[in-house]
């Protein structure tokens, strides 16, 4: 493909944008035809872009007439959340990075999934694993155990294992990197994921070491946000 080139996907994107983007205060309901007159699409195109946003439930429909769905207002929570949290969490990644000498990361649930908010690592190593901000973690993440055995009351199994032991591991590494988390509480709730990220050789040598510093920096900042409690820092990797 040639370089600048647009792919059919990418004008997708663009058009699901375009349409989330004419909802407004001001503008809380649109018609179909609203879709298309407002966002210079014919009326076939602005039905694909709002049937797909429908069913990925950034759009509801009812009586003729779109809005904003659920999923926006979780994407939206998610994002405000990270933010904030995002600020404050910088200085227990940094002490963090400082202890382990690995990439340490910050994520949040944005409903579906883990997604990065924050990375901080060693400025002092040659070679470090880049991590973007803003990606969205599989659920095979050490984050996505930690969230999904703390968001569900009624966790089972593999589950069960990771929220009983505080600390998960990667369920699969990949290109021989791995990683540990941790989850962080506000209140009674978890409200993100610290995750120290490093090679596969660098954490089968020090897995106790790191799960030590990994709990805690979650529970110094979980502390930071109000919660008082404790982590067994036994380490779980699951098996999914």
């Amino acid at each position: 493909m040639l370089l600048g080139a647009t792919s059919p996907v990418n004008h997708s994107i663009e058009r699901a944008v375009r349409v989330l983007g004419l909802f407004s205060g001001e503008r809380p309901e649109l018609t179909l035809r609203q879709i298309g007159e407002l966002g210079g699409m014919t009326k076939a195109t602005a039905h694909r872009a709002a049937t797909a946003l429908r069913d990925a439930g950034l759009l509801r429909y009812a009586d003729g007439r779109y809005t904003l769905g659920p999923r926006v207002l979780e994407l939206a929570a998610a994002a405000l959340a990270g933010l904030e949290l995002a600020k404050l969490a910088g200085p227990h990644l940094e002490r963090l990075v400082a202890d382990v000498r690995q990439t340490a990361v910050l994520s949040v649930w944005d409903g579906g999934a883990p997604v990065v908010v924050r990375v901080a690592d060693d400025a002092r190593e040659p070679v470090r694993i880049v991590i973007r901000t803003g990606t969205r973690l599989p659920a095979t993440s050490a984050q996505a155990q930690v969230f999904a055995a703390h968001l569900d009351g009624r966790a089972a199994g593999a589950a069960a294992a990771v929220r009983a032991a505080g600390i998960a591991r990667r369920a699969r590494a990949q290109d021989g990197i791995d990683a540990l988390a941790a989850p962080v509480f506000q209140a009674d709730r978890i409200v993100a994921a610290v995750a120290v990220v490093a090679t596969v050789e660098a954490i089968d040598a020090g897995a106790a070491a790191l799960a030590e510093r990994l709990r805690a920096a979650a529970h110094g900042f979980s502390a930071e946000l109000g919660f008082i409690g404790s982590a067994n820092p036994r380490v779980v990797r699951s098996t999914a």
